[in-house]
C-alpha cells in the first residue's frame, strides 16, 4: 500500500512541477509584455488631452450642433461595445467586465430596449453568444496589442451603425488601467459624443483662434478622429490591464504550485518512511522467525 501511494505521490509532484514550469513562463511572459502596454497608455494620453483641447476651442467658437455624432435621438436600441480578452488564464479579468456588461444588458432589457453587442476579445464573444444576444460584429485577435488600425477599424463601424440609425446610443465597457496593482471595470457612454467643455478658469483665459476652413467643417472632420482616439485609448488601458491581471494570476498560480510541491514532498518522504520501515519490520520478523527455528 505505501508503494503504490508513494508512486501516486510522486506522479502527482512530476504533474504540478510541469504545470509550475508553464505557469513561470507565463508569468514572465507577462512581465515582460507590461512595461511596453504602460508605455503604450501613457504615450496616448498627450495626443487625446490636445485633441480635446481643439475640440473645445472649435466648439467655443459657435460650431454648429448638427452632425449626425452629436444627435440625441430616443434610446430604443441599445448598442454595447464591450473590450475583454482573447484568452484566459487572467484571473478575473475578463469576467469582471462582462458581469459588469451583463447587468447592464439586463437592465436595458427590462426597459423594452433592444441590445446589440459589438465584442473585442473572443471571452465576450462566446459568453453573449451563448447567451443568446445578438452580436452585430466581433473583434478578435486585438487585444493582446492593438494598433490605431484596429480602433478605426471598430470606430468605423460603430459610427456608421449610429449615423444610419442601427443604434441609438453606445455604451464601452473596458478595465481602466490605473497602476500596476489597480483596474477597474468602466462604463461610460460614447454615442452621442457630448462635446468636451473647458473648466472655469480656462475659460477666462481663452485664446481667440482664426478657423480656416470654417470650425463646422473642421469640426466634422475631429469628431470621428475623436472616437477613433478614445477607442484606441480604451483598447491600450485594456490591454495594460489584462497583461498586469494575467501576471499576478500566474504568479499566484507559481506560488501555490511550489506550495502543494512541498506538501507533496513531505507526503512522499512519509511514504518512503512507511515503507522503509515495514521492509524493516518484515526483515526483523524473518530474522527472529530463522533463530527461533
Amino acid at each position: 500500500m505505501a508503494s503504490a501511494q508513494l508512486r501516486d505521490t510522486r506522479r502527482r509532484i512530476r504533474s504540478v512541477e510541469a504545470t509550475k514550469k508553464i505557469t513561470r513562463a507565463m508569468e514572465l511572459i507577462a512581465a515582460s509584455r507590461i512595461p511596453k502596454a504602460q508605455a503604450r497608455v501613457h504615450a496616448s494620453k498627450p495626443y487625446t488631452a490636445k485633441l480635446i483641447e481643439v475640440i473645445e476651442n472649435v466648439g467655443a467658437a459657435d460650431a454648429g450642433g448638427s452632425h449626425k455624432l452629436l444627435e440625441r435621438r430616443d434610446p430604443n436600441r441599445v448598442g454595447l461595445l464591450i473590450v475583454s480578452s482573447d484568452r484566459g488564464l487572467a484571473g478575473a479579468y475578463s469576467s469582471s467586465i462582462i458581469r459588469l456588461s451583463e447587468a447592464r444588458a439586463i437592465e436595458l432589457e427590462r426597459e423594452g430596449k433592444d441590445v446589440v453587442i459589438y465584442a473585442i476579445g473572443k471571452k465576450a464573444q462566446s459568453y453573449f453568444r451563448y447567451r443568446g444576444y445578438h452580436i452585430e460584429q466581433a473583434y478578435l485577435g486585438v487585444t493582446d496589442t492593438p494598433g490605431y488600425g484596429d480602433a478605426r477599424a471598430v470606430g468605423n463601424r460603430v459610427m456608421e451603425d449610429y449615423a444610419v440609425g442601427r443604434i441609438d446610443v453606445l455604451e464601452v465597457f473596458y478595465t481602466r488601467f490605473e497602476s500596476a496593482m489597480t483596474q477597474v471595470p468602466t462604463h461610460q457612454e460614447l454615442l452621442p459624443i457630448t462635446p468636451p467643455e473647458m473648466e472655469e478658469e480656462e475659460r477666462g483665459v481663452r485664446v481667440s483662434y482664426g478657423f480656416e476652413p470654417s470650425p463646422e467643417e473642421i469640426l466634422n472632420r475631429l469628431l470621428p478622429t475623436y472616437v477613433e482616439a478614445i477607442i484606441f485609448n480604451m483598447l491600450l488601458e485594456a490591454s495594460a490591464s489584462e497583461h498586469n491581471a494575467r501576471r499576478r494570476a500566474m504568479k499566484a498560480a507559481t506560488d501555490n504550485a511550489e506550495e502543494l510541491i512541498k506538501t507533496l514532498t513531505v507526503q512522499a518522504n512519509r511514504a518512503r518512511q512507511a515503507e522503509i520501515t515495514t521492509a524493516i519490520t518484515e526483515i526483523v520478523g524473518g530474522a527472529e522467525a530463522m533463530v527461533g527455528s
